[in-house]
Order: C-alpha cells, then structure tokens, then sequence
C-alpha cells in the first residue's frame, strides 16, 4: 500500500494512480515486495523540524526516509519537503515534475539499500533515479 498525506502543504497535482504503479513497478524490479510506504509532503520547516528532532541535523533537505523495511518487504515514511523540491528544480533548471518524481524514488531507493555517502555511491543513486524515471515515461 502507497498512502500520500500532506502536512502543511497541499498534496501535489502529480501524485496519481500512475505515480503509485510506478513506484510498486521499481520496487518489484529489484526483487522486493510493497508492504506499506506512506509519503507525506510538507514545508522546508516542518521538514527542518523532523530533521532537527529524529536525526539531530539542523539543516533543510529534500527528503527523509525513515525504514521500517523487514526483509524483501518494502515500508517506510518519506517525508518531502515541497519548498526545497521546487527551490532545486530552479537551481538545478528542472522541470518541477520530474524533480518531484526523482525525490520520492530517491527515498524508495533508500529503502532498496542504496546510499549516496560518497561520490562513487552518488553516481550510482543517480543511474537507478534516471532508469526510474525513464520507466515512469513509458507508462500512459
């Protein structure tokens, strides 16, 4: 199950029944298994809250994932902060779609065991974020 909450926020117009059968899609095509994934959108300040309060990093960010994975069943919350998603897709100049789309398979991949400590791991982040992103592009 995919749950998407928002928490000071509106709920994005992106999220959809495409957006939830892509993310069940990647899961799968590593061998693991949806159990419960629950999104929940909000502001850079409710973000800097969680990050300040559960990790003890007082810095804004894109996302955090917390996992509660068990095994090849996939469960976590990912938090995302719509500020600092929009703010990054005009830095970086993309598309606000897509860096949205990109954020919450981020997290996902998080949850499969990737990191992005260190460049070698950054780079390969980026490869899985891409082919999921090229997977999202086949579906209509």
């Amino acid at each position: 199950m995919i749950a998407f909450h928002s928490e000071d926020v509106s709920l994005p117009k992106e999220i959809s029944d495409k957006a939830t059968y892509w993310i069940n899609e990647v899961i799968n095509q590593y061998g693991y298994i949806l159990d419960n994934l629950t999104y929940i959108f909000c502001s850079d300040e409710h973000i800097l809250k969680i990050n300040t309060d559960y990790l003890d990093h007082n810095y804004y960010t894109d996302i955090i994932t917390f996992d509660y994975c068990k095994g090849k069943r996939i469960s976590g919350d990912l938090f995302i902060s719509i500020d600092t998603v929009k703010s990054n897709s005009e830095i970086y100049n993309f598309n606000y779609t897509d860096e949205l789309h990109r954020v919450m398979i981020h997290g996902v991949l998080h949850l499969l065991g990737f990191k992005d400590a260190s460049e070698q791991e950054k780079l390969i982040m980026r490869k899985h974020e891409d082919d999921a992103l090229s997977l999202l592009a086949t579906f209509h």
